[in-house]
């Protein structure tokens, strides 16, 4: 199934159900008047929302319209939690060159995370206000997870059972406020703007064999202002999305609706390009002793897709979105 959330001046938006092609949408009033709400209800509702998905895909449902893409909130406008890890350790290890931060402890064998906020997420194409260009501006390229309700201790295995959605993200990054805010051991907060995610939100099953051992499986194809700056793929995942959630309920149950990010999408391979700036960077300092690769301007856009391996528009449609200046309250 695919579902998007509509803005309707409400704080959860209106829950849609997308036609597999994208190209049409239906309302689920009668089952569910919200995603969020959808989640909390699953089992209930789970069966409805198939066969409303089904009649949609067969042509035989009334209410249906053109599915428009711009009309979206995120697929959870607001969520219980967003839980962000660093599952790429080819990521991790060169963004501690790029701060000149100590090693993480025990990096290789324990998931790291931070708590985000978790309150205002953007659409898929929202402009992103920010209040100053020397904040250094970046995005990153992630998917996520969006679970059901996870027991405290929960297993790795036994995780991936918990996961009802898979998402697509771009974790707004501010770069000069990081630094400070990993030196004091409390995470992120001033450093991470709200997180913006793709229109479509798949149950696992949409991805067929691109789901692969609690990983996505699609090269995420990156441009800035229409340039291409790459298409790493999801599958170099050290950590999968099951050892992350078993990380996050390892002393805590998780309601449903809490969002999980892999992290930004890394590939050893340089031929991949990155899915953030801060990476390209430090891989020209390595590569060739300066950096030569500024953040991002007002008035820049950014998009971003993911796409399966043959080629093929992937299910979860684009985001494409401006940085503007943030208008003084």
């Amino acid at each position: 199934m695919k579902f998007a959330t509509l803005k309707d001046g409400s704080l959860d938006g209106r829950l849609v159900v997308v036609s597999q092609d994208l190209k049409h949408a239906v309302a689920a009033p009668r089952v569910a008047p919200s995603l969020l709400d959808a989640l909390q209800r699953w089992d209930a509702v789970r069966r409805a929302l198939q066969d409303l998905s089904d009649a949609l895909n067969a042509g035989v449902v009334d209410g249906v319209f053109p599915f428009d893409p711009a009309a979206c909130a995120a697929p959870l406008p607001r969520s219980p939690q967003w839980l962000d890890g660093s599952a790429f350790l080819n990521h991790g290890r060169l963004m501690e060159r790029a701060f000149n931060t100590p090693p993480i402890p025990d990096f290789e064998n324990v998931p790291v995370m931070y708590q985000g906020a978790s309150d205002d997420f953007l659409g898929p194409m929202d402009d992103v206000p920010l209040p100053d260009e020397a904040h250094g501006i970046d995005f990153e390229g992630e998917f996520g997870v969006v679970c059901g309700p996870v027991p405290m201790g929960v297993t790795p295995e036994a995780a991936l059972q918990c996961i009802r959605l898979i998402v697509q993200a771009n974790d707004w990054s501010l770069r000069v406020l990081g630094p400070r805010e990993m030196k004091t051991g409390f995470g992120f907060l001033q450093a991470k703007p709200s997180t913006a995610f793709a229109p479509i939100a798949i149950t696992p099953d949409e991805l067929g064999d691109a789901w692969n051992g609690g990983r996505v499986c699609m090269p995420l194809h990156v441009q800035w202002n229409g340039e291409r700056f790459g298409e790493p793929s999801g599958g170099e995942m050290n950590f999968d999305f099951g050892q992350l959630v078993a990380h996050a309920a390892r002393t805590r149950k998780l309601t449903a609706g809490t969002i999980l990010g892999s992290g930004t999408v890394s590939n050893v391979a340089r031929t991949a390009g990155s899915a953030c700036i801060a990476e390209r960077r430090v891989i020209e300092k390595l590569d060739v002793g300066e950096i030569l690769t500024g953040f991002m301007k007002f008035g820049d856009r950014l998009r971003m897709q993911a796409r399966f391996a043959d080629g093929r528009e992937g299910p979860f449609g684009v985001i494409d979105q401006r940085v503007v200046r943030a208008q003084e309250q």
